[in-house]
């Protein structure tokens, strides 16, 4: 699986979040300064190419929808940066968002009641 651009990322996000959509739907969506129609049009080639999107024609107007789930795409990035930079272990991820204060306790208890129900 290809690494996003942050541009790309934000797209995403949004056909994620629509199902299926065109262009247009995408472009109406993000924030202001919108970027023009044809930037939008060159992300979603580079997002069909990098096999993110498929797309099909309705007469003259082309849905586009995910390949790969968001899920998917987060649990792949996301073990990347576990194991590149925390020694590919959790407890020294959550550990270090503890240690900056951007972790509360009750997130943190709210993370092992999650543990605790998925064991069960």
């Amino acid at each position: 699986m290809e690494r996003l651009t942050p541009q790309e990322e934000n797209v995403m996000l949004l056909v994620w979040q629509l199902k299926e959509c065109a262009i247009k739907d995408v472009v109406e969506k993000l924030e202001e300064p919108r970027p023009p129609y044809t930037t939008v049009a060159s992300i979603f080639k580079n997002l069909e190419s990098k096999r993110y999107l498929e797309k099909r024609r309705f007469g003259n107007v082309k849905v586009f929808k995910p390949l790969i789930s968001e899920a998917a795409y987060k649990r792949h990035f996301l073990s990347g940066v576990v194991q590149s930079y925390f020694d590919n272990s959790y407890k020294e991820l959550v550990s270090f968002f503890a240690k900056e204060q951007k972790i509360t306790t009750e997130e943190l208890s709210e993370i092992i009641r999650l543990i605790e129900k998925n064991q069960k």
